[in-house]
């Protein structure tokens, strides 16, 4: 799959479009293609989290079902957009980024 669309710039290769992709392959229906995106998602940020210790193991799993129901409606709200429709703006992560270097403690030097 890589070698036949790489050179044709028709897939980008980014993971919400391969996993969409993967699913559709193997027969699930986008409801549960989406569902099981945002909770790998949820997952990953949630583990993050507990690596940098601001959440311990257990509090993460008591955080995971907490969100449960938020998750949810998030799901109805957003399921089944267009690509066209997809955007992130987050103004204050940028600026904040943009201030790594002078971090006295930095997690990764660059």
């Amino acid at each position: 799959m890589r070698d036949t669309f790489l050179g044709s710039g028709v897939v980008s290769f980014h993971h919400a479009p391969i996993f969409g992709l993967i699913c559709g392959l193997l027969g699930l229906d986008s409801r549960t293609s989406q569902r099981a995106y945002l909770f790998i998602t949820m997952r990953d940020v949630i583990s993050a989290a507990t690596r940098l210790n601001l959440v311990g193991p257990m509090g993460a799993a008591v955080l995971q079902h907490q969100i449960v129901l938020l998750a949810e409606a998030i799901l109805e709200k957003w399921m089944d957009r267009n690509a066209e429709e997809a955007c992130q703006t987050i103004p204050l992560l940028d600026t904040v980024q943009g201030c790594h270097g002078y971090l006295f403690s930095r997690m990764f030097c660059s």
